[in-house]
């Protein structure tokens, strides 16, 4: 039981869930996907607070005791919806290898790591009154949003570091956290628009600099 449950007054009934335990029926986990899929759609789009399970009922076209059989709460449906957005990111392994680490950083940023990135930035804002009161939704947050992007950057610092073109002191987990830790600022506090000129303005003027190293050209 997580602490949002404490003040979380959308919930099955007691009563609809003795029935449902009563039935003996099988659970089917296969609309699980589309369900947390639009969850998360709603979440971003109204916030926690405003978001019932009805409303994720009637996008993912289920019936609310589906939901219920499966998640007693919403926000044990927010959590598990929004540790599922880590699926299927690409890994460490797979990013690109340009020989430089600039390239490398520069080669990351595509038109759908944008609207992906956006899509996460809209998630982050729906729960962001609550995770001072969950940690267990915070850890979700941080694992699903922050961590991949972070995880990513350390691999390709260690990269760099490896091939000779960054020192081996530099504080790896801090420059890694320097990009996601700034487009969360800005999308969430400045309600500014992330897109590649700002992306390539963040590699060339911080982070490479962090790093000791002389930034690009800023057109590339």
């Amino acid at each position: 039981m997580t602490q949002l449950d404490a003040v979380q007054e959308d919930s099955a009934p007691a009563e609809e869930l003795d029935q449902h335990a009563k039935l003996g029926r099988k659970r089917d986990h296969t609309r699980d996907p589309e369900i947390l899929d639009a969850a998360i759609d709603v979440l971003s789009e109204c916030g926690y607070d405003a978001m019932t399970m009805d409303m994720v009922a009637t996008r993912a076209k289920a019936g609310k005791a589906t939901l219920y059989r499966r998640w007693p709460s919403k926000a044990e449906l927010v959590i598990e919806a929004v540790a599922c957005m880590k699926q299927g990111m690409s890994s460490p392994e797979s990013a690109p290898d340009t020989g430089t680490l600039r390239g490398d950083l520069v080669a990351l940023i595509r038109p759908h790591s944008i609207e992906d990135n956006e899509r996460k930035m809209q998630v982050m804002g729906g729960v962001v009154s609550m995770l001072s009161r969950d940690p267990q939704l915070a850890d979700a947050v941080n694992e699903a949003i922050t961590e991949p992007r972070a995880r990513l950057n350390r691999f390709l610092i260690e990269r760099a570091i490896e091939r000779g073109e960054v020192r081996a002191d530099v504080d790896i987990d801090t420059v890694a956290h320097i990009s996601p830790s700034m487009v969360s600022y800005r999308t969430l506090v400045q309600r500014k628009p992330v897109d590649r000129a700002f992306l390539i303005g963040l590699i060339d003027g911080v982070v490479l600099p962090a790093l000791g190293l002389p930034s690009g050209e800023p057109t590339a």
